[in-house]
């Protein structure tokens, strides 16, 4: 969401990751049903990312993309020093989802993102990665486009993490690490910005060239990926 209002965003991991342990807390210790856990973790992630949002959005290009990597790599750090979370040994999520669920979330989630993507606020996020200041011009409330970007954007890598949390039962800082930020990231470029289709085609390119390549020679197979 935040890459179709033209903005970078690297930290996606952070998001996932706030999700998963804050739907790991609300499961674990505050013994809330898992559909309040998970509603838990994305108002939990979607508020970071709007109070985040404020200081990011100050800066643009490479900045911004440095400042939001620097999010994530800030939330990993609070993960590891922080023992009611598990620290570097990770933290058990007894409460688990099946695979049906996840698959069901995934589809409201796509229809969502479609819904968006075809309605007015889609319309003006488009006009806002394409020029922000010809936006503004024509009365386009730019800043509050992209805070909304960026909130609706952490609060659904958050959902993912919370889904993450639970249906694997298990989470560590370690699995929302840079990569996977740079990852989902690659998803979007690939796939298009502006699109509802883009980052599912860059996420299956993503996912399935890797398992083709297995098929043949083992040792160009990271060479050509």
């Amino acid at each position: 969401m935040t890459a179709a209002s033209g903005q970078l965003n690297l930290g996606g991991a952070g998001f996932q990751a706030i999700g998963a342990y804050v739907a790991g807390v609300c499961s674990n210790s505050l013994g809330f049903p898992i559909f309040f856990s998970v509603i838990g973790a994305v108002l939990g992630a979607g508020l970071i990312g709007f109070l985040i949002s404020f200081p990011v959005l100050r800066t643009r290009g490479v900045y911004m993309v440095l400042a939001t990597f620097a999010f994530a790599l800030v939330v990993s750090g609070i993960i590891l020093n922080t023992d009611f979370l598990g620290g570097a040994t990770g933290m058990v999520v007894t409460a688990y989802i099946p695979v049906e669920v996840l698959i069901l979330a995934t589809l409201l989630t796509i229809l969502l993102v479609f819904w968006l993507m075809a309605s007015r606020i889609g319309l003006v996020m488009r006009a806002v990665h394409d020029d922000d200041v010809v936006s503004e011009i024509m009365g386009v409330n730019v800043r509050g486009v992209q805070v909304f970007a960026f909130t609706l954007g952490g609060a659904l890598a958050g959902l993912s993490g919370a889904l993450y949390a639970h249906h694997y039962s298990f989470i560590e800082a370690q699995y929302f690490s840079a990569l996977l930020s740079i990852f989902v990231l690659l998803f979007v470029l690939i796939g298009g910005t502006q699109t509802a289709w883009g980052p599912l085609f860059g996420a299956s390119f993503f996912t399935l060239v890797p398992e083709v390549l297995r098929l043949g020679d083992t040792e160009w197979r990271y060479v050509i990926f």
